[in-house]
């Protein structure tokens, strides 16, 4: 069907769930450390307004922090059903990396998960602030180790193959491998960009709707702060891991830029727009800007960068994907830098929480960390084809062998459920976020018993909410 195979069928499975899933650590990673200023701030200033946000947002984590979970699991399953080859290949790396995540990430997390969540009034202040950073800090060590995975895929060093398998020989070769430090920097970058934005979506869209409090201007000013500061530092972050991919992954960074040839022994063009043909070997239609792409890549104006016919063409990543992948993200970046810079000046003209087109953008542009980072997983990931392993496993080696009728079920069957549980997660998820910051959020809450609220048993149980007037409590009624 439409020309494709089992192998291809196992891809498309693993690009599916891995898209689901990336959403919710990317949002977890951010909320927590997100959560962790919030009430450092509140102890330090007494400020309400700090303790009613993290309330609020607390919610939102619960709900995500679960969908993580259940996503995750089924990610580590897919090495063994469908990538068995691999598994088998390279197990002896990865196998100990995700073990690694699990006995110090997820256990730190679960170990205060649930102080963090249901202890505000039955712990000290200062225990439930350790709590949410113990929290904040597992899923960056969670980032940790599931990047120096990923990323030794990528560059792999640190082992030698004996009787066809990897076997590690240096721990710290194999973790801190050429890409990691990079990689590692620009998803935890991109991690808390976007939970930037969706907070800032979340304000903007209350404001334009006339629910105008402390709460919501504080999440709008902070993400503004955010886009500022930490959208550039991005952009530079990711020049830095440009130049660590053109030296060890020089093929992708030539399908990323569409270019083909070096004939002419001129500087490399910066191609802005244009459709790679991989069958004719050329981009088409290709707008272009002489020069800047050795300017770009290279730091200079007479170096070439590597042309995608100086590698054989099965050695070669699909450029027509990602060129495309490669400037949806970087036209996010650089809407999250303008969006930083005019927030800036509307605030310097007090005009802030006021001016509806820049509220209106903000809103749109709340998804926009979160297509920057699937399109620069896609980048990544496709970029790399066609070996699942560096320069030492193809993919189509790598595979559990599975026939058509049973790939097209499987993934049948996944797409079905996912939307329809995940979807459901992230309607509710969206349902509080429209609820909104109350000013009572951090009021005293019962211990449970006789005529009182139960403590909750359940973590999702922490994001309960009462939606019965959503719509009323806007001015003018239904929003």
């Amino acid at each position: 069907m439409f020309g494709l195979e089992a192998l291809d069928l196992a891809r498309i499975q693993f690009a599916f769930t891995i898209s689901f899933h990336i959403i919710f650590p990317a949002i977890t990673i951010g909320l927590a450390s997100y959560l962790a200023v919030l009430e450092g701030l509140w102890l330090r200033s007494g400020e309400t307004v700090y303790r009613d946000l993290y309330h609020f947002w607390a919610k939102i984590f619960a709900v995500n922090f679960g969908m993580g979970v259940v996503s995750g699991l089924v990610m580590a399953y897919q090495f063994g059903t469908n990538w068995s080859a691999f598994s088998d290949f390279a197990g002896a790396v990865t196998g100990p990396l995700l073990t690694y995540e699990v006995l110090t990430a997820f256990f730190l997390e679960a170990g205060f998960l649930g102080v963090m969540l249901f202890g505000w009034n039955r712990v000290g202040p200062g225990l439930h602030f350790f709590s949410t950073l113990m929290v904040a800090i597992g899923t960056l060590i969670s980032t940790f180790w599931i990047l120096a995975s990923n990323s030794w895929m990528h560059t792999p060093q640190g082992f030698e193959i004996v009787d066809g398998r990897v076997i590690p020989v240096d721990w710290f070769a194999v973790v801190f491998n050429p890409s990691f430090p990079y990689r590692l920097a620009h998803m935890a970058t991109a991690a808390f960009l976007a939970t930037a934005f969706f907070v800032g979506a979340s304000a903007a869209w209350h404001l334009l709707r006339g629910r105008d409090n402390p709460a919501i201007r504080k999440m709008l000013s902070m993400a503004v702060w955010m886009a500022l500061i930490v959208a550039p530092v991005q952009a530079f972050i990711g020049d830095l891991h440009g130049l660590n991919t053109l030296k060890y992954q020089p093929a992708k960074i030539a399908a990323m830029e569409g270019h083909w040839d070096n004939s002419s022994g001129e500087p490399t063009p910066l191609i802005l727009f244009g459709w790679p043909d991989m069958e004719r070997e050329e981009t088409r239609f290709k707008l272009e800007i002489p020069a800047l792409g050795s300017l770009i890549l290279t730091h200079s104006l007479d170096k070439q960068v590597p042309a995608l016919k100086e590698f054989a063409p099965e050695d070669r990543p699909n450029s027509t994907i990602v060129f495309w992948t490669f400037r949806v993200m970087v036209a996010m970046g650089l809407l999250m830098i303008l969006v930083g810079l005019w927030g800036t000046w509307l605030r310097y003209r007090g005009r802030l929480f006021a001016s509806r087109p820049f509220l209106h953008l903000a809103v749109w542009m709340g998804p926009s960390g979160i297509l920057a980072i699937l399109a620069g997983w896609y980048t990544t990931e496709i970029g790399r084809q066609p070996w699942i392993v560096q320069g030492l496993m193809r993919t189509a080696d790598a595979s559990s062998g599975h026939s058509f009728a049973q790939m097209s079920l499987t993934l049948a069957l996944f797409v079905v459920v996912y939307f329809a549980l995940f979807g459901a997660g992230i309607g509710y998820m969206l349902r509080l976020v429209r609820k909104g910051p109350r000013i009572d959020e951090g009021q005293e809450v019962t211990q449970g018993g006789p005529g009182q609220p139960r403590t909750p048993s359940r973590p999702l149980s922490a994001a309960q909410e009462d939606f019965d007037d959503t719509e009323t409590d806007l001015p003018g009624g239904r929003a």
